[in-house]
């Protein structure tokens, strides 16, 4: 097999392609926020602690400038809401929606909390997943279905409102137990679905979270390293991506420049 085959045959260490963007906005949960899991008064503290998410781990090897709009806890429909209403106690969530904050690129890693998350399907989507073929509005997306699938393109479809061109690279659930099989399918009928969507696809391609795993990279939510591992996965991912469609990418440098490329 030769090099680049699959995602992540060769980890990047420094960024490699990826490093072709200059900002990127990383859009998830407690694994994106870096949480921490702490003795608060012998009870279960949670702490975003971002300079150890896998972002800011990725901003210190390349120097990209990588926004974090992130909170432990958050499902698709609260982000969105959150940042709709200016409401999130996480100002960067705030902003998430502003034209001055729009990035080239944004990194989406949401869905643990809505499918997994005891009673959150029901209470935000009313138990209902949904698919991308049906839930999904191309021409407004106010009128996206009230599902899960229809909630996680709202985010992407408003975002590419504010910056048509940025790039999308939406993550799966990595292996744990066989159920997050599902999960893949609707992210990559999403991915399918819209415009500039690319999967970075953990259930296929990184190591299963069984047990060895986690007695390395977690204590209770991940650990330092965990989040610096994460950190290469998602940069060698997003490298081999560029460079299995460099068509996609030529014209990167013009996201949100105001320029356009010049063509006789």
């Amino acid at each position: 097999m030769k090099d680049y085959d699959l995602p992540l045959s060769n980890i990047i260490r420094d960024g490699g392609m990826m490093n072709i963007f200059r900002s990127v906005g990383c859009i998830g949960d407690s694994l994106s926020s870096g949480e921490f899991e702490y003795d608060n008064h012998g009870e279960k503290g949670y702490w975003d602690c971002y300079e150890y998410s896998w972002g800011k781990q990725i901003e210190r090897i390349t120097g990209i400038e990588m926004t974090n709009f992130s909170r432990g806890g958050l499902t698709a429909f609260q982000l969105y809401m959150d940042a709709d209403t200016g409401t999130s106690p996480v100002d960067d969530i705030n902003q998430l929606f502003h034209p001055e904050n729009a990035k080239q690129a944004y990194i989406i890693a949401l869905g643990v909390n809505d499918l997994k998350g005891q009673g959150n399907l029901q209470t935000f989507y009313g138990g209902e997943v949904g698919n991308a073929e049906t839930d999904i509005d191309l021409e407004d997306y106010t009128r996206n279905r009230g599902t899960f699938t229809g909630w996680y393109a709202k985010i992407i479809q408003r975002l590419q409102t504010i910056q048509p061109d940025a790039k999308f690279f939406l993550v799966t659930m990595p292996r744990e137990d066989g159920s997050e099989e599902g999960f893949v399918r609707i992210i990559n009928d999403i991915a399918g679905k819209l415009k500039n969507c690319y999967v970075i696809d953990l259930y296929s391609y990184a190591p299963p979270y069984d047990e060895a795993f986690r007695q390395k990279y977690f204590c209770g939510h991940m650990n330092a390293m965990g989040y610096l591992l994460t950190a290469h996965y998602f940069m060698t991912y997003i490298d081999w991506i560029i460079r299995h469609k460099p068509e996609d990418l030529t014209y990167v440098q013009f996201i949100g420049s105001g320029f356009r490329p010049y063509a006789e």
